[in-house]
């Protein structure tokens, strides 16, 4: 099944209301069988595209995450990308900065962890939290230990977009391809998701008081997320803003943006060029002895 990706793509320049974008859609299977088949169709081809991005070893793949809390991310993670080969495969989730990342610039912590040529990295949280939580919590801000200067700029938050924008086009650059999903979940979607996790036993371990606390913001989360999108979505870096309120059906899309970007790099196996033909019959030549 094809699932068209492109009414969930943030424009470059586009001015965001997350208002005016869906939560929730039609579903994209008929049952809970049909979904299953559908995904692990998508996983099985993801492996093959995993296989062929490794083999050529020219270019790597980064997929970045961000949600509010209990969109899904960690599930997403999980369910898309089982299939693939662990060797191939990193995630990192990045939570509050240590001490010594809080010593340097806002994207030294990430940018150690990018993949390598031929591999899949996968960011669950990222540089991006130095645009959102940051921006709602501006006393984060302020333990950063940033100039003066800087802090004082009219244009900070700009400039933090442009440092992170010419750092993704730096990448596209040197082979790497790079993309954002922003799982976009309703605020009552979240409260039910919430009760769960205090109802269900196995799911206690996942909230805390914190998770309430943060929910205050939930409108100032919005507005910086409308503004983050809309600055850092570029045509080769780009954000999809990705039906949460239905996990199952994120789970389709997301595998399906990801299978597509894999596609556009039309990659195949290399060829061995002769010399390479003739070393290789001479081992077989001592292996048949």
């Amino acid at each position: 099944m094809k699932i068209d990706c492109d009414d969930l793509r943030v424009l470059e320049g586009e001015k965001v209301g997350l208002a005016m974008r869906p939560t929730t859609v039609k579903p994209l299977y008929k049952s809970h069988k049909h979904y299953r088949a559908l995904i692990e169709e998508h996983i099985a081809e993801l492996t093959v595209q995993q296989s062929l991005l490794y083999a050529n070893n020219s270019h790597s793949l980064l997929l970045i995450f961000q949600a509010m809390d209990a969109a899904g991310k960690d599930s997403a993670i999980k369910h898309v990308m089982s299939g693939v080969n662990p060797q191939g495969c990193q995630v990192f989730s990045f939570k509050h900065p240590s001490t010594a990342e809080l010593a340097h610039d806002f994207l030294w912590r990430t940018a150690r962890c990018l993949p390598e040529r031929g591999q899949i990295g996968i960011f669950n949280r990222s540089y991006y939290e130095e645009v959102l939580i940051v921006r709602v919590q501006p006393e984060i801000l302020r333990s950063e230990g940033l100039p003066s200067e800087a802090l004082e700029a009219r244009d900070f938050w700009q400039q933090r977009y442009r440092s992170i924008t010419d750092l993704e086009s730096h990448l596209h650059r040197n082979g790497t391809r790079i993309i954002k999903f922003f799982l976009h979940l309703s605020k009552e979607e979240q409260r039910r998701r919430f009760l769960r996790r205090i109802d269900e036993p196995d799911k206690n371990w996942k909230f805390s008081i914190a998770d309430i606390e943060q929910r205050k913001f939930w409108t100032h989360y919005q507005e910086a997320y409308e503004a983050c999108l809309g600055a850092t979505s570029t045509k080769n870096s780009p954000w999809y803003s990705v039906p949460a309120d239905d996990k199952q059906n994120a789970h389709l899309v997301i595998s399906q943006i990801i299978l597509d970007a894999l596609k556009g790099l039309r990659m195949s196996y290399p060829k061995s060029d002769l010399a390479r033909q003739r070393e290789l019959q001479a081992i077989r030549k001592r292996l048949a002895k």
